[in-house]
């Protein structure tokens, strides 16, 4: 790292023009992960409540009782 008080005014701007453009990249990237995790964890709430909903309809009797009734194949 250069040390900032023996620079030349252009070259501190120049300097920090560089970082500001590496933050800025930066800020874009963690701005297009974030957008990709919000429609991953709306993808998954889908999933789990999908999940959820096979569940309570095979408690509700439908399957649950007929599985108790029949006899498995090793019989």
């Amino acid at each position: 790292m250069r040390i900032m008080w023996r620079m030349t005014d252009a070259e501190r701007l120049t300097l920090l023009e560089e970082r500001y453009a590496h933050l800025q990249r930066h800020v874009t990237q963690q701005d297009q992960a974030m957008l990709e995790l919000g429609d991953e964890l709306a993808r998954l709430r889908r999933e789990v409540l999908g999940l959820r909903a096979q569940v309570a309809g095979g408690e509700s009797g439908e399957g649950a009782a007929g599985s108790d009734e029949e006899r498995p194949p090793h019989y």
